[in-house]
């Protein structure tokens, strides 16, 4: 089935949604506001509306933008390249010593930037999972949802190591809807 060329603007019924207008136009979506459901993404390989008024679509269809936002995330997507992220200061040439709770065992140490690299190395693998579920198209919404929710509940349980970051935009952040598991 091939994608419909519809211009932002273009009024249409969809079977469940109703009346809406097409408010933005992505390679594979529309972004279409709805009166009774509010602003939903549907696939312009989606066939099951009427259009009540077409708008055509200029000839450039993407704009700089998109396509910068979009080798930004194949870049991401497909190279693990790691972006940079600094340890506190207070952490630098530190030391982590584990140690077992039988006094006949050796405690192991562990220099601190190792482990902090570790940790970011996991961050940025969940952020490439986290792109790869919603970019796959043989799962359905809800899938994508619950898996989504499963990688914040991750991100939530590694919160504890946030105290490495040097900088708090740099934090894990779970649910921040106050639930607990």
């Amino acid at each position: 089935m091939e994608a419909r060329y519809l211009g932002i603007g273009t009024r249409l019924k969809h079977p469940e949604h109703e009346d809406g207008v097409i408010i933005s136009v992505k390679p594979a979506t529309y972004l279409i506001t709805f009166i009774k459901s509010g602003t939903k993404e549907i696939s312009r390989n989606y066939q099951n509306f009427e259009v009540i008024e077409d708008v055509e679509p200029p000839d450039d269809l993407v704009s700089l933008a998109d396509i910068e936002r979009i080798f930004t995330n194949i870049i991401r997507k497909y190279s693990d390249i790691q972006e940079k992220v600094d340890l506190g200061i207070r952490w630098a040439g530190g030391t982590m010593i584990l140690k077992p709770a039988d006094s006949n065992l050796k405690p192991k140490e562990i220099p601190i930037d190792q482990f902090f690299n570790k940790i970011v190395m996991l961050r940025d693998r969940l952020r490439v999972l986290e792109q790869r579920i919603n970019s796959n198209d043989k799962l359905s919404e809800e899938e994508k949802m619950n898996m989504q929710q499963y990688v914040t509940r991750c991100y939530g349980s590694l919160t504890t190591f946030n105290v490495l970051f040097k900088n708090t935009e740099d934090h894990f952040v779970g649910d921040k809807s106050g639930s607990k598991d």
